[in-house]
């Protein structure tokens, strides 16, 4: 054989050969250490609340644990720290947190910004208006002149003055770092009116003595893709999309934390496209391979977390206090006609 032949057999054998999986910086870190530090909002109901033993619960919470079932097989291994908006992607940036799943929503400078990954919008949302029903407002074009309690540091704050521009209305702001300053001052009727996302509304409004005393104004006034942000690092980043496409996938394929042991019993009836995703030598073991996470990870986050419709329904649903009824909202599935997109996984 010549040294010619020889060496074109090397470069195919290389080509050929899949190396082991390297995880990226931040993976690695997170893999090394034996939990993934998860940044929410330290207070929205239906998304992220401390129970009565002082374990964050919610919507948002659900991804963290998903992104811990996903790489460690183990949905425990997270630290989930309540962090205030203006503070968390500062926080996420500095090395603070590995991820954020807290209702941010996806903006191009935002995402322009080297420190930050934009990785799954899991829930699709607006601005909106909510006012105390003794006022008898029906409509934001009503404002004229009002207070509005806001965010600091949101997008709210750029919406608003976007909107009412727009519409030739006159308006104050009252905007608050801290959530419960801002629940206080309009509760208590510093403000005429609290605008924020109509889901952080929802949740804010639980937080009232009398929470049947509000009311949301129909106005939207604008396109929120709330997101999951993480450190920038290509294989963490590609975990946890793919793991959020999982919970898709489940959805869609009517898959649940109810029957996802038998569906994997029986994985040889199922149809290629689920035997794919959680038989043992489907694309998503492959996956697992080449990213560097645990060998079992899509059916571990639908037996431990569920899938999309489970989290939904379990923190936002129709027997929640938030009462939200998904079929009615863009967080369906596209086949649905919703903007929740499945990805193949093959």
């Amino acid at each position: 054989m010549s040294i010619r032949t020889l060496m074109a057999a090397c470069v195919t054998a290389a080509v050929l050969v899949p190396a082991a999986a390297e995880a990226g910086p931040v993976l690695d870190q997170i893999k090394k250490d034996g939990k993934i530090i998860c940044i929410v909002n330290p207070k929205s109901p239906g998304f992220s609340v401390p129970d009565a033993q002082g374990v964050f619960q919610g919507f948002n919470v659900d991804f963290c644990r998903m992104a811990a079932a996903a790489i460690f097989g183990d949905a425990t291994k997270v630290d989930i720290r309540g962090v205030g908006f203006s503070d968390s992607l500062k926080t996420l940036v500095a090395g603070g947190g590995h991820m954020a799943s807290r209702s941010i929503t996806e903006t191009g400078t935002r995402d322009a910004d080297p420190g930050l990954a934009f990785v799954a919008t899991t829930f699709f949302d607006g601005q909106g208006f909510m006012v105390p029903k003794a006022t008898g407002l029906k409509s934001a074009k009503q404002l004229d002149g009002a207070t509005v309690c806001a965010e600091e540091g949101s997008t709210t704050l750029l919406n608003l003055a976007d909107w009412f521009g727009e519409n030739k209305l006159k308006y104050k702001i009252e905007n608050f770092t801290d959530m419960n300053a801002r629940l206080q001052a309009f509760f208590s009727g510093k403000c005429d009116v609290m605008s924020n996302d109509f889901t952080a509304l929802a949740a804010n409004r639980q937080l009232a003595e009398k929470p049947d005393a509000y009311e949301f104004l129909p106005e939207m006034i604008s396109s929120e893709p709330l997101t999951i942000v993480t450190r920038p690092d290509t294989e963490l980043q590609k975990a946890i999309f793919w793991s959020f496409q999982v919970m898709l996938a489940a959805d869609q394929y009517g898959i649940n934390q109810k029957n996802i042991d038998d569906i994997v019993a029986k994985i040889g009836t199922q149809p290629p496209a689920v035997q794919r995703i959680f038989g043992d030598k489907g694309a998503a073991t492959d996956m697992a391979t080449k990213l560097g996470i645990h060998p079992n990870w899509a059916v571990e986050i639908v037996k431990q977390v569920g899938s999309y419709g489970d989290v939904f329904d379990r923190h936002l649903g129709l027997a929640t206090p938030l009462g939200i009824d998904r079929s009615k909202t863009p967080n369906r599935l596209s086949k649905d006609g919703g903007l929740l997109v499945t990805y193949p996984i093959r």
